[in-house]
């Protein structure tokens, strides 16, 4: 089960400030809500308990691509400039990060990183989840997100496509769920999704 989905800005430059990054769009398909929970429930207190979760699982994929990119060896590349150019997943930056139970979420998750120019995707899956189907729908998720709505293009805003962004996770992650995808069920997603997303 996935916890969470988010897409989050991403600066590549080793500054070491992470205030810089902010997450564009969120969805969370479970609760964090525990009976043994003694604090006060409230739906605003929830909202921003969920919105500084998420940021703090958006800093630390962040801070792990930066990571990743020093390793590399790799001169530090521009990440906020777009190109025209086709951009190959197989070569994103991607990783996988374990988040221990009280930092952020009350139970221990696990979070599935993929890095794309500027932007971020994150999946918050349970510790038991399959993280190979885990990082293989990431991908997915991120390749219709860039074909479908063009999501590193030129004065693309990701706020003003939280709708389509919506119809993506509904048709490939529903209600959280992790799908074993054929290549035959993905096309018919696909067709299914571009209607849809053409009305």
């Amino acid at each position: 089960m996935v916890h969470a989905f988010l897409i989050h800005t991403l600066n590549a430059q080793a500054t070491g400030d992470a205030a810089f990054c902010r997450v564009l769009y969120s969805r969370v398909f479970g609760s964090e809500r525990s009976p043994d929970d003694p604090r006060p429930h409230g739906p605003e207190r929830d909202r921003l308990l969920r919105k500084e979760q998420l940021l703090a699982v958006a800093r630390q994929a962040e801070s792990a691509c930066k990571l990743l990119q020093q390793a590399s060896g790799r001169p530090p590349v521009d990440l906020l400039q777009a190109s025209d150019e086709p951009i190959s997943l197989h070569d994103a930056p991607s990783g996988v990060f374990r988040l221990r139970p009280g930092d952020p979420f009350q139970g221990a998750k696990v979070a599935v990183w993929l890095g794309l120019l500027s932007l971020g995707c994150v999946l918050v899956c349970e510790p038991h989840e399959n993280l190979l189907l885990a990082e293989n729908t990431l991908r997915q998720l991120a390749r219709l997100l860039l074909e479908h709505l063009k999501l590193l293009s030129s004065g693309s805003n990701v706020l003003l496509k939280a709708d389509r962004i919506e119809s993506v996770l509904n048709h490939f992650l529903p209600q959280g769920q992790l799908l074993f995808l054929n290549d035959q069920f993905v096309q018919a997603l696909e067709k299914e999704l571009s209607a849809s997303l053409s009305r």
